[in-house]
């Protein structure tokens, strides 16, 4: 595990070179990483939760996780003089600079990385499908070949240095976002229910419905998934005594999180309403027609996860490249940035073309990785950082979030892996 070290005063520098970012690049940042792949398969989740538990699980989600986002920005500068920039850094001052780095690093990792091979295999998916639309006599492909295409876009945006010479990809991302989300669920909605459409819950056996609804809560824990990135976008904020960071970014967030809402919860019931258990598991490859309408969503879900990837991997290049400099004594530049993000594109890449999963994927990392860092971390950070009277609502308020994202965690993770073991026995590989 990585120490105090991996923090040079080099690493601080390039980091902190552009804090020039305003509240709305706050608000289009965390709608790049907030809608992700993870909004095309809530009516999935829904088919398997059911109108009630499905419509509860998205509103407390929503709930939860603004107020964790809300712990997090305050936390950002709650030392004077000093900004945590990194979830790790702010890991460190709450439980220690060794005990910090060992609880928070492997989660966020685990969500960045999480979410990476997830985007792998969406955008390769969803290339598949606009090219299956709009050129039907063409010869198919294997799905792994379209998945290694949108990998080659990962190969070359790795190479910018930072989130600020993202803006513009991040942006079109945002906007992609939204208009795929409407996308869906005005569709859905011209397309009205199929035929003898069922929302009773599913009957292919007993055990299987279980794990089945319990990755469904992973699927929704992976809606919510702009934590492991939210300092770092903070950091790129100006702060001052009269008007800190956390003033800009608050508003930033508060917007992002409508959008977010505008979004979620639309394709949520909508799509579910549309097809309910015979929904596939985004909600994009039921859709037909119209067909040019489709073909566009399609094209746009793959503009977004392009920048929703860089989003999740800057912070992971910084880390890679910090160790390789500070362990290593490998010297910075252009060749350690070639080799070492390239790697990491490499391993997200092979990672998305073995297990091509999506509602699988979705369902473990939902629950293994976003749940922590989304759900209850941030909380047990701030008991551990303002120690909150025993009692008091702020600790009856996070102690619910830190009940309540454990029981999602473990319920989710034990399904989405058992799901991920079960489907992987009837696939076969790389084709």
């Amino acid at each position: 595990m990585v120490s105090t070290s991996i923090l040079p005063k080099v690493v601080d520098e390039k980091e902190s070179a552009s804090r020039q970012a305003k509240w709305w690049y706050a608000t289009f940042h965390n709608v790049t990483a907030m809608v992700g792949a993870g909004v095309l398969s809530l009516p999935y989740a829904m088919a398997h939760l059911g109108w009630g538990p499905g419509t509860l699980a998205l509103v407390l989600s929503w709930c939860i996780t603004l107020y964790t986002l809300w712990l997090m920005i305050e936390l950002h500068e709650c030392v004077p003089g000093k900004r945590f920039d990194r979830y790790r850094d702010l890991g460190q001052h709450a439980f220690g600079p060794r005990l910090g780095l060992w609880i928070v690093v492997p989660q966020q990792l685990i969500v960045q990385i999480g979410c990476d091979t997830v985007y792998m295999v969406t955008g390769g998916k969803c290339l598949e499908k606009f090219m299956e639309i709009v050129c039907s006599n063409c010869t198919a492909m294997r799905q792994s070949y379209w998945i290694c295409i949108f990998g080659g876009f990962q190969f070359f945006l790795s190479q910018l240095p930072n989130l600020n010479s993202i803006a513009a990809v991040s942006f079109a991302a945002a906007v992609m976002s939204l208009s795929y989300s409407t996308i869906s669920w005005v569709a859905c909605f011209a397309h009205g229910p199929v035929d003898n459409v069922s929302y009773g819950y599913d009957e292919t056996g007993s055990s299987d419905s279980v794990f089945r609804v319990l990755s469904a809560l992973g699927q929704v824990a992976f809606a919510y998934a702009g934590h492991g990135v939210v300092l770092e976008i903070q950091a790129t904020i100006p702060s001052t005594p009269t008007k800190p960071s956390k003033v800009p970014m608050w508003q930033g967030t508060v917007v992002a999180y409508f959008i977010t809402a505008l979004c979620y919860f639309p394709v949520a019931m909508v799509g579910y309403w549309t097809f309910g258990q015979a929904v596939d598991d985004n909600v994009l490859m039921a859709l037909r027609r119209p067909q040019w309408l489709i073909a566009a969503a399609n094209l746009m879900v793959v503009i977004h996860v392009i920048g929703s990837y860089q989003v999740y991997a800057m912070p992971v290049f910084d880390t890679l490249e910090t160790l390789l400099i500070t362990r290593l004594k490998l010297p910075p530049g252009i060749a350690l940035r070639l080799i070492a993000r390239s790697a990491y594109v490499a391993f997200t890449l092979f990672i998305g073309v073995t297990f091509p999963f999506f509602a699988d994927l979705l369902g473990f990392f939902g629950g293994f990785g976003f749940t922590p860092t989304s759900y209850f971390l941030p909380c047990i950070i701030w008991l551990a950082i303002k120690k909150p009277r025993r009692f008091s609502i702020s600790w009856m308020v996070n102690w619910g979030c830190i009940i309540f994202g454990v029981l999602m965690m473990l319920a989710s993770t034990i399904g989405g892996l058992r799901n991920i073991i079960k489907d992987a026995s009837t696939y076969r590989f790389y084709s």
